[in-house]
């Protein structure tokens, strides 16, 4: 049996500058940390008995994000770069403005890649396909992972069994802080019990 708990890193810094964010370093906002705090606080009260690990991703608003809620639930957090934003290769730095005006290819399907250097979104659940593995056959029956919407997205993809293929007709998007509850019963059949739900980054 598995309890997934995955957390879409909170209110970054590029999501209000107009920069991309992919595999530049932004930290997380003002409000960002106040989501953070609320999640961690939240997920303490839920989770309160229970042992998890964390693995986060090790870019910095993903980092920052595990490091408040390890902190509301007195545990440590493993980093890994499996878990980064997909990388957008030349965009990298540079602002949404520019991502637009210098598109080589608008991503209509799941090898697309919109700038030289990038990965598509097949290379990406490529990349993530053992760390699943990983996670299912690990002995961590609880793990909470830290991470970025696309990543995520693939994640919850993978998680319900859909071929990768299956994502040029449907996607599992989540929100900024947006927490999810992933589980695997003692059959195997693995279950989304609840998508990115918000309520977690407000008190209640």
């Amino acid at each position: 049996m598995k309890n997934i708990i995955t957390i879409q890193h909170t209110q970054s810094i590029h999501h209000t500058n107009g920069m991309i964010g992919s595999w530049t370093d932004w930290d997380i906002s003002e409000l960002g940390i106040s989501q953070a705090e609320n999640i961690g606080k939240n997920l303490a009260k839920e989770l309160s008995g229970k042992n998890y690990k964390m693995i986060s991703s090790d870019l910095l608003r993903a980092k920052h994000t595990a490091e408040i809620v390890a902190k509301h639930l007195k545990i440590n957090y493993e980093l890994t770069n499996v878990l980064r934003e997909r990388n957008l290769g030349e965009a990298v730095g540079k602002s949404v403005e520019w991502a637009h005006a210098n598109t080589i290819v608008w991503e209509k399907t799941i090898d697309d890649k919109a700038f030289k250097n990038s990965e598509s979104r097949r290379d990406a659940w490529n990349r993530l396909t053992p760390f699943l593995k990983v996670i299912i056959e690990s002995k961590d029956e609880n793990v909470i992972i830290v991470s970025h919407g696309d990543t995520l997205s693939l994640f919850n993809a993978m998680w319900i069994g859909l071929e990768v293929e299956m994502l040029n007709q449907c996607d599992l998007f989540g929100m900024s802080a947006g927490v999810s509850f992933l589980y695997q019963n003692n059959d195997g059949k693995r279950i989304i019990k609840r998508l990115s739900d918000m309520s977690f980054s407000k008190l209640s």
